[in-house]
């Protein structure tokens, strides 16, 4: 559970962070993404879901 908040709480603030910094370039991005069809924008949220897990278990195999 403790490696569940780590990682919310560092998404929380990656995603504040592009945000504050860059606005403009966030919007342009989620205009991209409306461009794009349904199914891929649903393999893109796979892939993201994957990679995170991933990156969790090689986190969690690191420290222990």
């Amino acid at each position: 559970m403790a490696i569940l908040c780590l990682a919310l709480g560092l998404v929380l603030i990656i995603e504040g962070l592009v945000w504050a910094l860059a606005p403009s370039l966030v919007e342009r991005l989620l205009e991209s993404l409306r461009a794009l069809p349904e199914p891929v924008r649903r393999q893109i949220g796979a892939l993201a879901i994957v990679s995170g897990l991933i990156l969790l278990w090689i986190a969690n195999a690191l420290a222990g």
